[in-house]
C-alpha cells in the first residue's frame, strides 16, 4: 500500500534510517522498535508545538499513554529510510487520540497506530479533564485522519 500525506502544520514528520540494532533475529525491525519510532514522532510533534507544552507545564499536567492500537503492514529492514508522521486526530472531554504512520521511502505503509492519552494532574496523580487553554491548543491541532490517507 502506497501512502500520500497532505502537508499540514499539525502533522509532524521525522525521518530515520533502520539500523542493525533495530532488527530482530529474522532480519526485520523488531515490533517493539516501532513503538520507539512513534515516540520519536511524538517528541517531534511536541518540539513543533512548544506553546502546548508550555500550557501543560503551567497547568501542572502531563501526557500519559493509556492505549495503543498498532497495525503492522509491511516489514522494514536494515537500510530502509522511514518517515514517521504524527498528528492529533481527536479530542474528547477526558482523552485524546494521536495517529502515527510509518512510511518507507518508496511510499509503502509500514505501520500505523492510534494512541490514546489522558492528561495527568501531577499534584493529584490522576487523570484530569481536557479543558481551558490546553483543550483549545489541542483542538486547534486536530487533523482529519484522511491527512494520512492511502492512495
Amino acid at each position: 500500500m502506497s501512502v500520500s500525506v497532505a502537508q499540514s502544520v499539525s502533522v509532524a514528520q521525522v525521518s530515520m534510517r533502520v539500523r542493525g540494532y533495530h532488527l530482530d533475529g529474522y532480519g526485520h525491525v523488531n515490533n517493539a522498535r516501532y513503538l520507539e519510532f512513534m515516540e520519536e514522532g511524538r517528541w517531534a510533534f511536541f518540539d513543533e508545538h512548544p506553546r502546548l507544552i508550555k500550557q501543560l507545564y503551567q497547568a501542572g499536567q502531563a501526557f500519559v499513554v493509556v492505549n495503543l492500537n498498532i497495525d503492522y503492514r509491511a516489514a522494514a529492514v536494515e537500510g530502509d529510510d522511514l518517515r514517521v508522521l504524527t498528528g492529533i486526530i481527536g479530542v474528547s472531554e477526558r482523552s485524546a487520540v494521536c495517529h502515527h504512520c510509518i512510511i518507507r521511502k518508496d511510499g509503502t505503509l509500514v505501520a500505523q497506530a492510534d494512541l490514546t492519552f489522558v492528561l495527568l494532574d501531577m499534584q493529584l496523580n490522576k487523570a484530569a479533564p481536557i479543558e481551558g487553554e490546553v483543550r483549545e491548543a489541542l483542538v486547534s491541532l486536530v487533523v482529519n485522519k484522511q491527512a494520512f490517507s492511502a492512495q
